[in-house]
């Protein structure tokens, strides 16, 4: 590719040393999801701009197969791409589940839903804009009666395949275990961690368990006239989980910790060194319960908005280092769903495209944390959760040409350029959040409207531009 088609970035930061360089991308993905008006050619001033290594979600529901109404593994992947992640971990709670158990019906040639998902690609003819990995069920269609068949679904682990070099599992391995949207029910919990040990897999906990309730036990519950739901629901969970960590050394990660007593029972069990982990997301450390009274059911998700005092000791989880990551929790659903009765619509909200400037308005300019923290939040650290190894882009300029003024990183010079997955964000740039020109396919989200500044405005993927607003 010759110069006229390279897209060059001149003075660009790089986030953790804050280095000026000039960064040369000279690949565009033949299906990048460009953005009307955006530029992928020649020289843009990125003065304002950082280049960071992309971000991973380690949290998300894309809904297909089974409910592609809300979303389509291709609309979820473009919404990913858009927020400026590269890499993202599919939740197992799809129709039929990510169980490995035997898909008879299916519209395909596939074994199960696994099988489907890995190949998801061939199937339809198309490239997903984003690295994707696999949770399996901890039991049988999530039903918490009996553990799923480790042997149906354990040669899918981390992309085990003696035949095929090139298998998709390689691309899309299962990399952890989780019965998300409900916690590991007691009568399997063993033979979950027992799975868990003999493959190396994490255990992703929905640290909840409750028959009732719509929104945070308290004065908001009254005033909607709701059941509420006690903080020690999520409590009870994290402390049975910590137990049996003691006793097993299995990994476990909490999803989505909202509750004051559990962060405190979390930050415990890691000074004791037990292996712990734990995300929170966007609309816990932005929003508290008395937020349901403005935005409705756009504002209803499980665990539920709790309160401010509960609001306050997740910012400050942040602060201190409990919190681990942050995971969007992207959670589709259709305008119908939302628009019925409170008590009976579902639980959850979209998160991709929006989570870093709502998390950098509530975080950074709060000043409870500092830009490079919240990218290890968002990308350094999840990715490591998810097994992956984060572009370090110090790394490519020590064996980078060196300019007069300051050095210049050519991508597709680089030794694996395969491997190099980035995000661009401009720093300075202020945007209103428009659910309506959101590229999921879903629009529930309470942070409509919302004024943010910072923004990422490219994502690359193997050194190839997948997205571009530029």
């Amino acid at each position: 590719m010759n110069d006229s088609r390279m897209l060059t970035l001149r003075n660009i930061a790089v986030w953790d040393t804050g280095e000026r360089i000039d960064l040369v991308v000279d690949g565009v993905r033949q299906d990048a999801l460009i953005e009307q008006n955006a530029r992928i050619y020649g020289e843009i001033d990125a003065s304002d701009w950082i280049v960071a290594p992309g971000f991973a979600d380690p949290h998300v529901h894309f809904r297909d197969p089974g409910q592609t109404d809300k979303e389509t593994m291709m609309t979820g992947g473009n919404a990913a791409a858009a927020g400026g992640y590269t890499n993202v971990l599919i939740m197992p709670n799809t129709i039929p589940a990510v169980d490995g158990e035997p898909w008879n019906d299916a519209p395909f040639d596939v074994e199960n839903v696994i099988d489907f998902l890995q190949r998801y690609g061939c199937i339809y003819g198309v490239k997903l804009p984003v690295h994707y990995d696999l949770s399996v069920c901890a039991s049988i269609s999530r039903q918490g009666l009996k553990p799923s068949n480790i042997e149906l679904w354990k040669k899918y682990v981390h992309g085990v395949d003696d035949n095929q070099k090139t298998s998709p599992m390689k691309k899309h391995p299962i990399t952890a275990i989780s019965d998300d949207g409900s916690a590991v029910t007691n009568s399997i919990l063993l033979d979950v961690l027992k799975m868990a040990k003999e493959t190396g897999l994490p255990l992703l906990e929905h640290c909840e368990h409750h028959d009732y309730g719509s929104v945070n036990e308290g004065p908001v519950a009254k005033i909607l006239g709701v059941g509420g739901i006690p903080a020690s629901t999520e409590l009870a969970i994290v402390n049975r989980d910590i137990e049996a960590v003691r006793k097993t050394g299995v990994h476990v990660h909490f999803q989505h910790v909202s509750t004051a007593a559990a962060f405190e029972a979390i930050r415990k069990a890691k000074k004791e060194g037990l292996p712990i982990t734990c995300e929170t997301a966007p609309h816990y450390v932005a929003l508290c319960d008395e937020d349901v009274l403005k935005y409705g059911s756009m504002a209803k998700m499980n665990p539920p908005l709790r309160s401010k005092a509960d609001r306050q000791a997740t910012l400050a989880a942040i602060a201190d280092g409990t919190i681990d990551m942050i995971a969007t929790d992207h959670a589709p659903h259709t305008a119908g769903d939302k628009a019925g009765d409170f008590a009976n619509t579902p639980n959850g909200i979209i998160g991709l495209e929006c989570a870093y400037g709502v998390c950098r308005k509530v975080l950074v300019d709060a000043g409870y944390t500092d830009d490079k923290h919240l990218i290890e939040l968002m990308s350094i650290n999840p990715m490591q959760f998810m097994s992956r190894r984060p572009t370090d882009v110090a790394a490519l300029l020590n064996v980078s040409s060196r300019c007069a003024v300051r050095r210049t990183l050519k991508l597709s010079e680089t030794e694996h350029p395969e491997n190099i997955d980035l995000v661009l964000i401009n720093m300075r740039e202020k945007w209103s959040v428009d659910a309506n020109s959101f590229h999921s396919k879903a629009r529930n989200t309470p942070f409509e409207g919302w004024q943010l500044q910072g923004r990422p405005v490219a994502t690359i993927v193997g050194s190839e531009i997948a997205f571009s607003r530029m």
